[in-house]
């Protein structure tokens, strides 16, 4: 089918509403930062041999003077819309967008940029384009946290955290949640380009010119006991002054906030030092402030507890509070997605709270990931999982209206792309999703390519390392790709985070097969000891084991990973070390500073308390203290006869099982 040059095209506004002008924008700033062409906005069409983009709501395009072909009609449901290519009307071709309402001509304008072919000064859409679509689940949103705790967040400026929301609105999304300016964090960054308040309501005032629902997050962070009470800092309070001070403050946020739908109230991490009756109590004053400042805006509690507290709690949704808008099921539920629906009553919808961002020690770890990249990558790595969250996806959003994910950074991208595409339509393919992503956010000519190297990420983190004979063919498509990006497409961030981790896979990779050889050597050298003595042989074994650090393998590539986490921390602020980019601790996202740590250990990896869900059997995880060869040979030197230390030495070496 014939391609339409759209090059010298205008973008035709039939709607004042502002978010159908801040779709046109979306299209004439996107259009330009990839192609250098500047596509005119205006509200009157052009000369009828110029082509024109024309967007509004079907009440705006009620069938003329744009002729529709047959087939598209704009769905019913909201949010929904449709495009098409009237050839008819005019000399040259009209695209035409029409949504149900202003947010369907937003999502029509964002699958637009999907379907158009971007590239230098080019600017070209198939002719037989026709598409009509609505989206599945109402709610589709990402948590956006400026806050110290995260990986990059805290550095963003109010033009990136825009430019962020522009690209969720581009894949469907519809809603972010941010947090106030006081939660279980520290007060301040060294990276906060605003104090915490100015930046919520920099991020409230761009969500509102897109059209996007704003929730909160808000956890409780002083402990009730009773309605008039509660702990703070360890101490009882008496009377009700606390609470009502604890209220002014969350007052104060809603007030100042010009967008706010919706409040969460996190029944646990943190909030979970109150009873379920008093929490509840307090959530009703809560919801009573906020409507105060926000009347039709919606209050919902998050299901979080124990289960000793989780009856409690049940027991009080069920007596339907009126002030009550809706369940979230967040991490550590100890109920599915089915049971909690079934065990909470039909008027109130269900939200998903999934942790789409951590890889261990989290709701949904890796499953069986391998013990060299826990002690490596940790648990914040860029993480992209997308059949694995696909997966996820399907097997809980149908127990919900919908989704917005926990999020502590850009590390998750990927995977906010596929909650959002599944969340529009379940039944979107995968490797589509990532054709898209790579398209329109690398480029034109590395869309499948960018897209391959996406899912093959997560083929790295499949079964035992030693084993995957993937992970250097992952790093040599990667590399691939790197030698023949042009400038632009080298300096997406994006492009920067999947490179970083091709080469940290593969660094790992080549490093455990280092240590394991080292291992293999080490235990021949303990094996002469009956020939050579025990004090030489522990000593050669010693220096076989010592060339882990002194003779590292591929020091190229970790002198590229470097490269490219400086490079990231300059593009998008991730903080991929403590010391260098100001991250507040290597468990979240600073896995540079890890890029040295031994990968051989016979512990089954790293862990802790936190509740896990997996797709397959769960993993029980236990911490690693010590890298076992050293403490193994400290052991043996320390031993008093020649005897004792072989017969130290001989039970080692008969137990000894090498990684496979």
């Amino acid at each position: 089918m014939k391609k339409f040059d759209l090059s010298k095209a205008a973008i035709i506004i039939s709607s004042s509403a502002t978010v159908c002008e801040s779709a046109a924008r979306i299209l004439r700033d996107e259009i330009a930062a990839r192609t250098r062409l500047r596509l005119k906005v205006a509200e009157a069409p052009p000369a009828a041999n110029v082509p024109a983009i024309v967007l509004g709501t079907v009440g705006d395009l009620p069938g003329g003077p744009y002729s529709r072909p047959n087939g598209p009609r704009v769905p019913s449901r909201a949010e929904g819309y449709a495009i098409w290519i009237d050839r008819k009307t005019r000399e040259a071709p009209t695209v035409c967008l029409a949504g149900r309402d202003d947010r369907g001509t937003l999502f029509a304008a964002g699958r637009l940029l999907r379907l158009m072919v971007m590239a230098r000064d080019r600017l070209t859409l198939a002719g037989d384009t026709r598409i009509a679509s609505a989206p599945r689940y109402p709610l589709r949103g990402h948590q956006l946290a400026y806050r110290p705790k995260t990986n990059s967040y805290d550095g963003w400026t109010v033009p990136m955290w825009e430019q962020y929301m522009r690209d969720l609105v581009v894949f469907g999304a519809n809603a972010v949640e941010l947090l106030p300016p006081h939660t279980d964090d520290e007060p301040d960054s060294p990276l906060f380009p605003l104090p915490p308040m100015e930046m919520m309501i920099e991020m409230s005032r761009a969500a509102e010119r897109y059209g996007l629902d704003v929730w909160v997050w808000y956890p409780i962070m002083a402990g009730l006991d009773s309605l008039g009470g509660g702990i703070r800092g360890g101490k009882c309070i008496d009377d009700t002054k606390e609470v009502h001070r604890y209220l002014k403050e969350w007052e104060d946020v809603f007030r100042q906030l010009p967008r706010l739908n919706a409040v969460l109230v996190p029944g646990g991490d943190p909030g979970d030092r109150q009873g379920a009756k008093p929490f509840m109590a307090f959530v009703e004053k809560a919801a009573g402030v906020l409507r105060r400042h926000h009347p039709d805006a919606q209050m919902w509690v998050s299901v979080q507890a124990r289960e000793h507290r989780l009856k409690a709690f049940l027991d009080t949704v069920r007596k339907r509070p009126d002030w009550l808008d809706g369940i979230v099921r967040g991490p550590g539920c100890p109920l599915s997605p089915a049971a909690l629906r079934r065990a909470i009553p039909k008027r109130y919808p269900i939200r998903l709270y999934p942790d789409i961002t951590h890889s261990l020690c989290c709701q949904h770890p890796v499953p069986d990931w391998d013990v060299a990249y826990q002690l490596t990558e940790h648990r914040e790595p860029i993480n992209p999982r997308p059949a694995g969250f696909a997966r996820i996806f399907r097997k809980a959003a149908p127990h919900s209206c919908g989704f917005i994910t926990y999020s502590e950074g850009c590390n998750d991208d990927v995977n906010k792309v596929v909650w959002s595409c599944l969340g529009w339509d379940p039944k979107a393919k995968v490797q589509d999703i990532l054709h898209e992503y790579g398209k329109y956010f690398i480029s034109d000519r590395f869309a499948k390519r960018f897209g391959r190297g996406l899912a093959a990420l997560e083929e790295n983190w499949q079964g035992p390392l030693l084993a995957n004979e993937s992970v250097y063919g992952t790093l040599r498509h990667f590399q691939a790709m790197e030698r023949s990006a042009t400038p632009r497409e080298k300096l997406s961030w994006r492009f920067q985070m999947a490179l970083y981790r091709a080469y940290y896979d593969a660094y790992v990779q080549a490093r455990l097969i280092h240590e394991t050889r080292l291992e293999k050597e080490a235990v021949r050298a303990l094996r002469s000891a009956p020939q050579t003595g025990s004090v030489a042989a522990i000593d050669r074994a010693d220096a076989i084991l010592k060339r882990a650090v002194t003779h590292r393998p591929r020091p190229e590539w970790r002198a590229r990973i470097f490269e490219i986490a400086e490079g990231l921390f300059q593009s998008i602020r991730m903080q991929l070390s403590v010391e260098r980019y100001h991250a507040i601790g290597i468990p979240r996202g600073a896995n540079l500073d890890l890029v040295d740590v031994p990968v051989i250990s016979d512990e089954k990896g790293i862990g802790y308390y936190h509740h896990q869900e997996t797709i397959g059997d769960p993993y029980h995880a236990r911490i690693r203290t010590d890298h076992r060869w050293k403490k193994r040979l400290d052991e043996l030197r320390g031993l008093k006869s020649e005897k004792q230390r072989l017969g130290g030495i001989s039970k080692i070496v008969s137990s000894f099982r090498p990684a496979e």
